[in-house]
């Protein structure tokens, strides 16, 4: 589990294709790695992944070609910028919200703007996922969790302050950059609590 609170950024050093799956080396940047072991999760780009690996300047992690499939991996490339958090301790801070590493969808950046000192960025999402986003609600994008402002047929509204634009790898999204979402935890079980009887 994670909370969605970016720890540092940093960027893919290596990818070595493995038979459909891949090895991503990673360069960590200032995160702490003391305390990870092997077999520890860690979220890049919100997405769950294993170490196999300590290197001096970050860890590698096995990629499978299902969850390259199915998130933002099957478009990165070496230098590609990245969000890293550790998973959380029992006496971790709660900053963000609960967070599973579990991509539910791809999502594209459709608009950034100015709203004085933040930027808002409008995010369009798929029809499935929408309707689990509600306004003031959470959401991560790319391993950030953040908050929604508005919402429209097709897309999400969040704006992100200067600390989140310096912490996180969002000052580098351009319009058209594809991001990985993942909807907030409790509005899927209460989906599937209020459909269990018909499962």
């Amino acid at each position: 589990m994670f909370t969605g609170i970016i720890e540092a950024t940093g960027f893919i050093e290596t990818i070595e294709q493995k038979g459909g799956d891949a090895r991503y080396v990673f360069n960590t940047g200032k995160l702490e790695l003391s305390d990870v072991e092997l077999g520890d999760s860690i979220a890049c780009n919100g997405v769950c992944l294993t170490v196999i690996e300590k290197l001096d300047k970050g860890f590698a992690a096995d990629v499978s070609v299902e969850t390259i499939e199915v998130t933002c991996f099957k478009n990165y490339h070496t230098q590609q910028p990245v969000n890293f958090e550790k998973a959380m301790l029992p006496t971790t801070r709660f900053g963000g919200h609960m967070v599973s590493g579990h991509v539910d969808a791809i999502g594209e950046v459709v608009s950034i703007e100015e709203a004085a000192r933040s930027i808002q960025y409008i995010i369009k999402a798929p029809s499935e996922v929408l309707k689990y986003i509600a306004i003031k609600g959470s959401i991560t994008v790319d391993g950030t969790s953040l908050t929604v402002n508005n919402l429209e047929n097709d897309s999400f509204s969040l704006n992100l302050v200067p600390h989140t634009l310096q912490e996180t790898i969002a000052d580098s999204y351009q319009v058209g950059t594809q991001v990985n979402l993942e909807i907030d935890l409790i509005a899927r079980y209460l989906e599937r609590l209020m459909h269990a009887d018909k499962a």
